[in-house]
C-alpha cells in the first residue's frame, strides 16, 4: 500500500475526516441542510469536512462561510460527470488551492454549457488531465465513473485511465475504499487494493454522507425515489444501505482497522488544502474605457445633460434660459445632492449600466415600464431615462431608494414588454460577452409538495394523498411549516393518531420538508460581471428550457456574496397590451402618445369609482 505521510499535530483528537458530504444541493440525493451541518460541526467540534455535491458547486460559498463560522475547516470539492466511450459517471475532485478551485469551477460549468439538450451534463475524460494543478482526484464510489466501468467488466480500460491520471496528478490521486455495504462494493474494493499495489496509487478511506443521523435512512430512501421518479416497493431502482450517515471517529477507525494506511491518508489530506471561497465586495463592469473618462464624470455629465433635455421636452424651456429659472435651480440642487451620494457610495457604474440597456430598449421599440418601487424616487434615474417619473412633481424621496446608511446595493425593478424581453438579453450577451447570466433558484419540498411527493413514492392512492394535502392551508404570502399546519388542523392530528399510513407519511415528510427538490431559474434576476463569469462563479444551464442565457449555480444570496451585481428584468404582459392598444389607436389618431395622457382626467377617476372595472385576483 502507498501512504502519503505528513508530520502534522492532531487537532481536537479527530482521527477521521468526512470528505464526501452531500448537502441538499445534491438534488434529491443529499439530505443535509448547511445550517444544520454548521450546528452539527460546532457541537461535535469537527476539525474539517469536505463538500462533495453531485454535479454542481451550488453550495460551495455557503458551505465555506458557514462551516468556517463553526470553527471547522471547509474543504471544497464536487463530483463531475466524465465521459469515456460509452460510459458517463462521476469522478470526485477536491480543490487544494485557489487554482484548483478555479479549475473545478471551470469544469463544472463546462459540463453544463458544452453539451446538447439530450445529454446529461458531462465533460470528456480528456478535460480531466488539462490544467490540473491544485486539484486532487479521487476514484469515487461503486456508483461513480470507475464503479460503472467495473460493473461492465472494463478492467483494462480502468487500468489505463488509472495510469493516465497517476502520470498527470502524481500524489494528487487516491483510490477510495468505501464500506457502506452497497452492492458490488466489496469486490470493487478488492480490485482497487490490487491496483494500489500494482500501480503504487495511495488508498484513502471515505464515506459518502447523505444525512447526518442513521434514523434518516428511510426518509432518504423516499427522497431518492422522489428524484428518480420511482416507488419504494420497486425492485429495480437505486437503493443505498443505512450506512450513509455521519459516522463517528470510533466507527470509522473500527471499520478500517485493517487498513491503517487508508485512515492515515484520510487524516492527512486536509493539511494539503489551503483554500476556501470567501465573500467579495460588489464588482461592476468598467464602462470608463467605452465612454471615455471615469464613471463618476460620465454619470454627472449624462445626468446634467438629461436634466436639461427634460426641461426642454417636459417644461418647454430652452437651455439658454435655464440658469435663471427657479424651477431648474431647485431641480439642479436635488440632482447634485443625489449625485454626491451615488458617487460617494461608488454606484455610478450601476446607474450607467441600467441607463444603457433601458435606452437601447426604448430606441429599439421595446416597451419599458415607467418605473416602480423606491427607484422612482431618484431624479438621476429620471434624467438618465431609467424612469419616466418626475420624483419632485410627485414628492418622492430619494433616500428611500439610496442613502449612506443602506448596506445593500440599489435595486431598480425594470419592467419590459413580455414578448420582447429576450431581445434585451441578446443585447446584453453581445455587450458583456461571457459575463451575463440568470440566477438559479431551487424548488423546495414545502408542506403540500412534500406530502404529495412522499405519498406517491410510498404507494398511497392519489385521491387519499390529495385529500390530506388539501388540509394544509395554502398562503404564499405566509407559508406555514408542516408541523404548524398539523398543529392547526385537528382532522390531520386525528388521522395521524388513527391511521398508520398517515403517521408514516407525516413522519417521512417532516424529515424531508424544506430540502431542495429541483433546479429553477429566478423569474427576473440577471447578473452582469466585470469579467468572464466562470472566473467568479460556476454556471448551470437547463437543457429543457429555451433560455438564452445560462444561470449561475449560486443562488441570489451566494451570487451577491460572490461580488456579482443583480439586475432585475421583469416581463410584464401589461406593457405588451398597452403597446398593442397604442398601435390600434394610432391608426385613427396619429398624434396619440400614451406617455402624454392627462394624469388629472376626471373621467378616468369617475370610471374607477363606479365599480364597473374588472380587477385582477389570484386563484390557488
Amino acid at each position: 500500500m502507498v501512504i502519503l505521510k505528513l508530520s502534522m499535530p492532531k487537532l481536537n483528537n479527530q482521527k477521521f475526516n468526512h470528505l464526501k458530504i452531500h448537502t441538499q444541493y445534491s438534488i434529491c440525493e443529499g439530505a443535509i441542510k448547511i445550517d444544520n451541518l454548521k450546528n452539527f460541526c460546532k457541537e461535535r467540534k469537527i476539525k474539517s469536512i469536505g463538500l462533495s455535491d453531485t454535479s454542481n458547486l451550488c453550495g460551495a460559498l455557503e458551505f465555506a462561510e458557514n462551516i468556517s463560522k463553526a470553527g471547522t475547516q471547509p474543504i471544497i470539492g464536487t463530483q463531475i460527470n466524465f465521459n469515456f466511450e460509452d460510459t458517463v459517471g462521476l469522478i470526485p475532485l477536491i480543490a487544494l488551492n485557489e487554482n484548483g478551485y478555479k479549475r473545478i469551477v471551470e469544469l463544472s460549468s463546462r459540463s453544463y454549457l458544452e453539451n446538447d439538450e439530450l445529454s446529461d451534463p458531462h465533460c470528456d475524460i480528456s478535460e480531466l488531465y488539462k490544467n490540473n494543478s491544485g486539484v486532487i482526484v479521487l476514484s469515487g464510489s461503486i456508483q461513480g465513473f470507475f464503479g460503472k466501468m467495473f460493473d461492465k467488466g472494463r478492467f483494462s480500460e480502468i487500468h489505463k485511465i488509472y495510469q493516465k491520471i497517476l502520470s498527470n496528478f502524481n500524489s494528487r490521486f487516491y483510490l477510495e475504499i468505501q464500506r457502506h455495504g452497497d452492492q458490488n462494493e466489496k469486490i470493487f474494493e478488492k480490485y482497487n487494493l490490487q491496483k494500489s499495489n500494482e500501480l503504487k496509487i495511495p488508498i484513502i478511506a471515505t464515506n459518502e454522507v447523505f444525512y447526518l443521523h442513521q434514523d434518516m435512512h428511510e426518509a432518504h430512501d423516499a427522497l431518492t425515489c422522489i428524484g428518480t421518479k420511482t416507488y419504494i416497493n420497486e425492485k429495480n431502482r437505486i437503493k443505498y444501505t443505512d450506512q450513509h450517515y455521519f459516522k463517528t471517529d470510533e466507527e470509522m477507525s473500527k471499520l478500517f482497522s485493517d487498513l491503517p494506511e487508508a485512515l492515515e491518508n484520510n487524516y492527512n489530506l486536509p493539511f494539503r488544502c489551503n483554500f476556501r471561497p470567501v465573500f467579495s465586495k460588489p464588482v461592476l463592469p468598467d464602462i470608463s474605457s467605452e465612454k471615455g473618462g471615469n464613471a463618476d464624470e460620465i454619470l454627472r455629465k449624462e445626468s446634467e445633460d438629461g436634466l436639461k433635455n427634460k426641461f426642454f421636452k417636459v417644461f418647454k424651456i430652452n437651455k439658454e434660459n435655464l440658469s435663471s429659472n427657479q424651477e431648474f435651480i431647485k431641480y439642479k440642487a436635488r440632482l447634485d445632492h443625489e449625485l454626491k451620494i451615488i458617487i460617494e457610495m461608488k454606484y455610478s457604474s450601476y446607474f450607467l449600466i441600467v441607463s444603457d440597456y433601458i435606452k437601447w430598449a426604448k430606441n429599439n421599440d421595446i416597451p419599458v415600464g415607467p418605473g416602480r418601487g423606491s427607484g422612482a424616487g431618484s431624479l438621476v434615474a429620471w434624467c438618465l431615462s431609467i424612469t419616466d417619473i418626475d420624483p419632485i412633481k410627485f414628492n418622492l424621496i430619494f433616500e428611500r431608494f439610496l442613502n449612506p446608511d443602506r448596506i445593500s446595493m440599489p435595486d431598480f425593478d425594470i419592467d419590459f414588454c413580455e414578448e420582447k424581453r429576450d431581445l434585451v438579453f441578446q443585447y446584453l450577451t453581445k455587450k458583456y460577452k461571457d459575463s451575463v447570466a440568470h440566477i438559479v433558484t431551487f424548488g423546495k419540498l414545502k408542506a403540500r409538495m412534500v406530502i404529495r411527493d412522499v405519498g406517491r413514492v410510498i404507494g398511497l392512492p392519489y385521491g387519499f394523498v390529495d385529500s390530506i394535502s388539501k388540509m394544509i392551508p395554502f398562503d404564499p404570502s405566509r407559508p406555514l411549516s408542516l408541523i404548524e399546519c398539523i398543529n392547526k388542523e385537528p382532522r390531520l392530528q386525528k388521522l395521524i393518531k388513527e391511521d398508520p399510513r398517515v403517521k408514516k407519511l407525516s413522519d417521512l415528510s417532516l424529515k424531508l420538508e424544506g430540502l431542495n427538490r429541483n433546479f429553477a431559474t429566478h423569474a427576473a434576476g440577471v447578473v452582469i460581471a466585470d469579467k468572464k463569469l466562470t472566473e467568479t462563479v460556476p454556471l448551470y444551464k437547463d437543457s429543457s428550457t429555451e433560455l438564452l442565457l445560462p444561470s449561475t449555480q449560486f443562488d441570489m444570496y451566494s451570487a451577491e456574496n460572490a461580488g456579482l451585481i443583480k439586475f432585475d428584468f421583469l416581463g410584464l404582459k401589461t406593457l405588451t397590451v398597452i403597446n398593442n392598444t397604442q398601435k390600434l389607436i394610432k391608426k385613427n389618431n396619429k398624434a396619440f402618445d400614451v406617455k402624454k395622457i392627462n394624469y388629472e382626467d376626471h373621467k378616468v377617476f369617475d370610471l374607477l369609482s363606479s365599480g364597473k372595472t374588472v380587477g385582477l385576483f389570484q386563484l390557488e
